[in-house]
């Protein structure tokens, strides 16, 4: 009977101590990791969209970022599904189709169940890109280069079976021709610097990165791959527009998530706070400033998200 009441008090002491736990959640500062490096677009955006987590009307405890960038975001989303504390301390920013397509692929410790969304933050897509001084104003230039030399026109990417490669893949089929893609360490930033150093011909990156490299005046953007041109770009057509049938597959979809395992109940309060955080007016401000196209997401929304990227991507990438 003593061990019998003794099992029952451990219990009792185990539940209230963990709604304890939740009720108090968080009390002390909280981490975001991100799979690539400082400056590129991913980083760029999690520190302003985290800015306001310490206001009382968000989480009441800041958010620092935490770099672990390689290998296209293998490196980081490994370490956060084998080794991160499904605590609610340790979040981490994702990259849809950047990480589902690699679970796809192979050689990954993870897949979409090895996490739990909270919210999305952003979408944004791929951008074929020149330097600024380049003979290329057009795809109809960039498809006829490729055409004439198989195989040499470079261009740079943050990763393999990220969404820059994804867009890659993609238009070489569309347009028929072999082109050198040639993924960068170090993210977009990288690969951006690349172009405008003359490293490649051209590359493929977020509009984000290629927004504020055009702006200060190293680069032009020649297509987007979307399926409408976008608010920061008007001037830019899409692919489909310049007679390239490519669809919005690598639209870069960037939110928080936590590993699974997590309590439910900080879940549910995580995913019940970010979104509003997200949807701050000085996050607002800041995002657009900086060429960041916004697209606020509920985790039920990205659940639905992740699981239609899954079907995409798994036919998509068996077919090229």
């Amino acid at each position: 009977m003593k061990n019998l009441l003794a099992g029952a008090v451990m219990a009792l002491m185990a539940l209230t101590g963990g709604a304890a736990q939740a009720q108090d959640y968080p009390d002390r500062p909280i981490m975001l990791m991100v799979s690539y490096g400082a400056g590129g677009a991913t980083d760029f955006q999690a520190r302003i969209v985290t800015m306001t987590a310490g206001n009382e009307d968000a989480l009441g405890m800041p958010i620092a970022i935490i770099n672990k960038p390689g290998a296209g975001g293998r490196v980081g989303w490994n370490w956060f599904a084998t080794q991160a504390e499904g605590d609610g301390y340790t979040l981490a920013a994702y990259n849809v189709p950047h990480f589902i397509a690699q679970s796809i692929k192979g050689g990954v410790q993870y897949s979409t169940d090895s996490f739990e969304p909270i919210a999305n933050w952003g979408a944004d897509p791929a951008v074929f890109v020149v330097a600024a001084d380049s003979e290329m104003n057009s795809m109809a230039d960039a498809v006829a280069y490729a055409k004439e030399n198989p195989g040499k026109l470079t261009f740079s990417g943050a990763g393999l079976f990220v969404g820059h490669h994804i867009a890659a893949l993609q238009l070489e089929k569309a347009a028929g021709v072999k082109m050198a893609y040639i993924p960068t360490k170090g993210g977009g930033a990288a690969a951006m610097k690349a172009v405008i150093a003359g490293e490649v011909l051209a590359g493929v990156n977020n509009l984000s990165d290629a927004f504020r490299a055009q702006q200060a005046g190293n680069v032009k953007i020649l297509g987007v791959f979307d399926l409408e041109r976008n608010e920061f770009l008007p001037d830019v057509p899409t692919m489909i527009e310049q007679g390239l049938e490519i669809d919005n597959a690598s639209v870069n979809f960037r939110g928080v998530m936590v590993p699974k395992g997590t309590p439910q109940e900080i879940i549910d309060q995580l995913a019940a706070t970010v979104p509003e955080m997200f949807a701050n007016g000085r996050v607002a401000k800041k995002m657009k400033a900086g060429g960041s196209p916004m697209h606020i997401m509920t985790r039920d929304e990205v659940i639905e998200m992740w699981a239609a990227r899954q079907t995409t991507l798994e036919t998509l990438l068996e077919g090229l």
